[in-house]
Parts: structure tokens; sequence; C-alpha cells
């Protein structure tokens, strides 16, 4: 018998004896060993819970916060409905849609959406990162400023293709999609958390079925997030884009958002 069927590749740690139990409770949601030899820690600590790649090389854990850092500047100052994501997804005057995002990862984008008053549901494939999303909403809920925006957001964790070819109830009349690529994004932050997720989740090799799944359900339209100057999905064209710095939005249109 080989010795590799005892090493796990993430085990789940209770930082501080108190929170052995929540421990244990996610270890078995999750069917993750709580000992043993492994690559990565699902932790779980007085700040919530975090992914922590192991060894001496290792950056810092990544942990889902909508109340503070990051998440929380861009709240404040980041431009409102004036940000270029808010205009891709059709947020104007009167408008403000309900979105599915279809691609959910850390949350950050829907829970702007979210901040400008858009009713989300999210969608997170793989149980880890779906884990941190839920576990980030339960400790917003918790804050009296940022709850209202918390409530907003629905998580669904489930494989988004099936999930949308199955749907039950109004459809979304937006779905955003920001399928796992390459990254070319230098930020320190982005690079953490690509040397995380990555080995957990690859690239989507499956985005054509992903738009197309998208565009058989939103009622109004769908929003392709990718690099600059990546090509289009594979499967229908765009009719036009919203171009950043490093990222563009290609838009999707079935019908017009009106008031």
């Amino acid at each position: 018998m080989s010795d590799e069927r005892h090493i796990a590749r993430i085990r789940v740690e209770a930082l501080a004896p108190s929170h052995a139990a929540a421990a244990v409770q996610w270890a078995q949601r999750l069917g993750l060993p709580l000992e043993g030899e492994a690559e990565f820690a699902l932790q779980l600590g007085a700040e919530g819970l975090q992914l922590a790649e192991l060894g001496p090389q290792a950056p810092g854990p990544v942990r889902v916060d909508f109340v503070e850092g990051a998440v929380a500047h861009r709240r404040l100052f980041g431009g409102g409905s004036g940000q270029m994501i808010a205009k891709a997804v059709g947020v104007q005057s009167g408008v403000r849609p309900v979105v599915l995002d279809a691609t959910a990862g850390l949350g950050r984008d829907a829970f702007v959406l979210a901040s400008l008053g858009c009713q989300m549901t999210l969608i997170e494939r793989q149980p880890i990162i779906a884990a941190l999303l839920e576990d980030g909403l339960e400790r917003a809920l918790q804050d009296a400023e940022v709850a209202p925006i918390a409530r907003q957001m629905r998580l669904l964790c489930g494989n988004a293709i099936e999930l949308m070819s199955h749907w039950q109830g109004e459809p979304p009349q937006v779905i955003y999609l920001d399928p796992m690529f390459p990254h070319r994004d230098k930020s320190a932050l982005v690079k953490k958390e690509m040397r995380l997720f990555r080995p957990l989740v690859g690239d989507d090799m499956d985005a054509p079925a992903l738009l197309e799944a998208a565009l058989a359900l939103a009622s109004h339209r769908v929003v392709v997030k990718r690099p600059r100057k990546a090509p289009i999905i594979e499967g229908g064209k765009p009719s036009y884009a919203l171009e950043g710095k490093s990222s563009r939005y290609d838009i999707y249109p079935k019908k017009a958002l009106k008031p």
C-alpha cells in the first residue's frame, strides 16, 4: 500500500481550542481530515475561516472579509454606480437588475453589485471556496453596517451549468461570468489567491458551455469579464464591450433593462 494514500492535500485546523468543535463540523461537511500531512489547511480562528498554504515559502492565508480591508474600501470609495462593472450589468437611474453571479469566487464583484442595490444570487462550485464565502457572508450579517448588503446575497454551491440548466422560478435578468483564466494581474493579492486556488480549481475549460447556459437562462443580458486582450469565449459573439486597463466586460444583450 502506498504512503500517498495517507497524505491529505487539505486538512482542517482549529487555531485555538475554542474553535475545535466548529473545525470538526467543517471537516465532516467537506469530507476533509483533521490531521495528517497536507499542502493546504482550512483554518478556523477568531477571524473566521481561512485557507492557508503550508510550507516555508507560503504566502499568508486568504479569507472572505466583506467588513474590512479591500472590499470595504471599494464599497466606500470605489466609485459607486460609475464603476465599470455596474455599467456592464446595466445599473442606471431607476434600474437595479436581479443578477446571478455564476462564478462567484470570493464574492467581491457580487458584493459590489449588492452594495449598489442589486439582488444577487451567487454560485460557487468549488466546495472550499464556497465554504470561505459562506463564512464571510455569515460574519457580514453580524455587522450592522454591512448586514443589509449581505442580505442581498444568496449563495448556492454546485455546478453552475447544471444549476442554470435546471433553474427553478423567475430567471435572473442578468448573468455575470468571470471564468478562471491565466491571470495577468500583477497585484500581490491576486497572485496570492491564484497560488492558493489554481491547484484546487484550475482553469474553466467549460467556459463555452457556461456561456451557452447563461445565454439560455438570462432574461435581459449576459456579461463576461475577461482579461483586456484575451479572445472572446467561444460561442455567441458579444454585441459590445467595456474596456478597462486590465480587464474588459463583453456584453451579450437580449432585452433592454428599463426602470
